[in-house]
Parts: C-alpha cells; sequence; structure tokens
C-alpha cells in the first residue's frame, strides 16, 4: 500500500484521533498509571507495568496491579518508606521471565533514585539536553543509574539497551506516556525535558508490520536502527509530534489486523 505522502498523513492522522482516545485505556497496560494523580505514582507504577508489557494483556494488566496493590496503592510513599524486609514480598511476583529477584530489585533500585531525585525525569536526563538527542540518550543515562546497585547480570535485560541493538519498545512507549502532551486524555504529559520530537516510535511486530505495509518501514528486523528508520518516515508526516502515530500503527493492526 504506497500512498502519497498528503494522503498517508490523512489516513493515518484519522486514526491517530480514533485511536489516541480514553476508551482504550482499559484495555492497554497505561490503564495502570492512570489510578494515580501524583507524579511519581504515575512515575513507579507506569515504568513497572511498561517493564512487563509484553505478552497477553490480560496478563500484563493484572500483573501490573497486582504489583500497585504490593505497594498499597501508592507507589511513591511505599517505594520511599519502605524496608528490606517489606520489600521481600516482591520474590513472589513472576511475569514471564521477569521473576522475584528481578521485581525484588527493580523495587530497591527505584528506592534508590527516589533518595537522590524528586523525579525519574530527572534520571533520564543527560548532561546535554539538546534538540539533536533521541531517546537511546536518555536511555543509556537511566541505565548506567538504575543499575548501579549490586545486581544480577540477567536482570539488566529487562531495562533493554538500545547500544545493544534492542528496539527499546517498552521504554520508548513508557516515554511516550510521560513526555507527549496532548489533550486527548491518553498520555500523561507529565515530563518536559524529553521534547516529542525526540522520542523514538515503540517498534514491535504490530507497528513494524502495519509499517512496512504502508511503506515507512524498509528494515525487515525489529530493532533499534528499524525503530529509528520509522520514527524518521513519521517526521515527514508531523515533525513536531511524530509520535501520535503509534495509536494508529498499533491500532491498525491489533484492532483492525492490517
Amino acid at each position: 500500500m504506497n500512498l502519497p505522502l498528503s494522503e498517508l498523513k490523512e489516513f493515518l492522522d484519522e486514526k491517530s484521533v480514533l485511536y489516541n482516545k480514553p476508551k482504550f485505556i482499559n484495555s492497554d497496560p497505561i490503564s495502570i498509571p492512570h489510578q494515580f494523580s501524583k507524579k511519581q505514582d504515575i512515575e513507579i507504577s507506569g515504568f513497572l507495568s511498561a517493564t512487563i508489557a509484553w505478552g497477553n494483556r490480560k496478563s500484563i494488566i493484572k500483573n501490573a496491579q497486582k504489583l500497585v496493590d504490593w505497594m498499597d496503592n501508592s507507589p511513591h510513599d511505599y517505594i520511599t518508606n519502605g524496608t528490606d524486609s517489606d520489600f521481600a514480598v516482591f520474590q513472589k511476583f513472576v511475569h514471564r521471565t521477569f521473576n522475584g529477584d528481578d521485581c525484588q530489585f527493580f523495587i530497591y533500585a527505584l528506592q534508590q533514585l527516589y533518595k537522590k531525585h524528586e523525579s525519574l525525569e530527572t534520571v533520564f536526563s543527560t548532561d546535554k539536553n539538546d534538540d539533536e538527542l533521541d531517546t537511546s540518550n536518555f536511555i543509556c543515562s537511566f541505565r548506567k543509574a538504575f543499575f548501579s546497585p549490586s545486581h544480577l547480570p540477567r536482570t539488566e535485560k529487562h531495562v533493554s539497551n538500545p547500544l545493544k541493538g534492542s528496539s527499546s519498545k517498552r521504554l520508548n512507549m513508557m516515554l511516550r506516556w510521560f513526555c507527549r502532551h496532548d489533550t486527548n486524555g491518553v498520555d500523561f504529559g507529565i515530563w518536559n525535558k524529553i521534547k516529542p520530537n525526540q522520542l523514538v516510535c515503540p517498534l514491535d511486530v504490530h507497528t513494524g508490520n502495519v509499517g512496512r505495509k504502508l511503506g515507512l518501514l524498509k528494515r525487515k528486523q525489529n530493532d533499534w536502527k528499524a525503530a529509528i528508520e520509522l520514527t524518521n518516515s513519521l517526521k515527514k508526516l508531523d515533525p513536531i509530534d511524530p509520535i501520535k502515530y503509534d495509536f494508529a500503527l498499533f491500532g491498525l493492526g491489533v484492532f483492525e489486523k492490517f
């Protein structure tokens, strides 16, 4: 399907409007942070929900809700005031390959970050926040800080590394949640240091397949280079807010089987 650029933009603009609506929140992992209004509660629940956002969507939401419940439905207060004995409950957590050791470390690592930073937004910042940076810089800044406490090497796979070629779909999705600003009520727009045009499109099997069918993506692998290629194509349609088209690509793939 090769449409002229103007027709492709019109088509994807319509689909973005269709799927960027609150009625789709309940069927998406973003429903977990939408339970909160406090910035840090949104960050913690959003980060943990995005971390386990692969596999069956109902299972993702169920397990993410379990994490919130175990944090007494007050993630920031629980994280900042919890003790090692409090955190022991997370040893029982399992979501696919994300196990109790991983989960307990994530809770502890978040506590260490919030001891030093008011918000995770600061942890994703770099020494040179300028318009030339993409989210690989921000993700790598976060990974370095997050994994500074002692941890099992296997746990690192649960915070993807774009420098090793990962598409970093889940982190890019989370950054979309936190950094995009609009009035539709889906994305939160609680972070300002990373601009919407610096985001990279969350790339998975759905957005990748739709992107290729629409001529937005030629690379066959769903890796970081493909995510950048897709994002650059979307910037031709909207250079200011290209990642709004994630709603269109994902919706076309998941709901319309495009």
